[in-house]
């Protein structure tokens, strides 16, 4: 039984591994072509460097039309700090009140909140253009920052009642006894024991704000302007498609911010995941 256990387990070992390793070939070969000239790319598909070059990089990291790289990276990040900090206030402002606060309308409150996280973003995406044109906000990244301040994100807002609901409501009653308020509760004490949320919230934030495209194509049209994700299209766009090398760089030098990121944080979202399915 021990030998047939362990025979099982190895097999399972490789599998896994052949499945990695087909899941990122298409990442390696990217990695790998984009040392390679560009002539080379789809003549030569496998991952050897047969001809290394860092052109594709530094033709990348030049930029288009005077607008370098570096300017795009610093409109990304200008763009996900704010929201990344908006989801984190009002998502846990919002899970806090509907997990430890008592107030008309309650469940019919969350019941609605939970109904929009089943809409699709299209559906509301007419309206929300014609709102931010009338506030003169196109062309602009409020559209894509200020709505956070609402929480808009209710995915975040049912993570945080999740999580605040397994909080022992004795350390309300205790800071209660103390001379504290509801929002001195929140801040002191519900907002420190949320940490695994909070962390959670700001990951999946980060990721999904740095990798956004469409709401930024929707809303942005000044180069100057451009993230990252709509920086990309524009290598292949302003060399008539021929820019494959550069695309492929400047790609994998995306890459490293969510990957540093993820990699430092990733022991708490296990953690936030883990705890926030526990509670209840």
């Amino acid at each position: 039984m021990v030998r047939t256990n362990r025979l099982a387990q190895a097999l399972l070992f490789v599998l896994v591994c052949i499945g990695a390793v087909i899941s990122l070939y298409p990442l390696l070969w990217m990695l790998a072509s984009s040392f390679k000239p560009e002539k080379l790319i789809f003549a030569d598909k496998s991952l050897l460097i047969r001809q290394f070059t860092l052109d594709n990089y530094v033709k990348g990291f030049k930029g288009i039309g005077g607008n370098t790289y570096l300017d795009y990276l610093r409109n990304t990040f200008i763009l996900v700090i704010p929201v990344v900090f908006a989801n984190l206030l009002s998502c846990s402002m919002t899970g806090y009140a509907f997990a430890r606060l008592q107030f008309f309308g309650k469940r019919v409150f969350f019941v609605l909140m939970l109904l929009t996280m089943m809409l699709p973003m299209h559906a509301s995406l007419i309206p929300r253009y014609i709102l931010f044109n009338k506030l003169g906000w196109i062309n602009t990244f409020k559209p894509m920052i200020v709505p956070h301040f609402l929480a808009i994100a209710s995915f975040f807002v049912f993570l945080f009642v999740q999580f605040m609901r397994g909080i022992p409501r004795e350390l309300d009653h205790a800071a209660t006894v103390d001379g504290c308020d509801p929002v001195a509760i929140y801040w002191r004490i519900i907002l420190p024991l949320s940490t695994p949320a909070l962390l959670t919230t700001a990951i999946f934030t980060f990721i999904w704000t740095y990798d956004d495209f469409f709401s930024q194509l929707i809303y942005l049209n000044d180069p100057r302007k451009f993230t990252i994700a709509l920086a990309l299209r524009q290598y292949t766009e302003a060399y008539e498609l021929s820019a494959f090398g550069t695309l492929f760089a400047m790609s994998a030098v995306s890459l490293l911010p969510v990957m540093i990121f993820f990699i430092s944080c990733q022991k708490y979202l296990v953690q936030g995941i883990v705890t926030t399915g526990l509670k209840g």
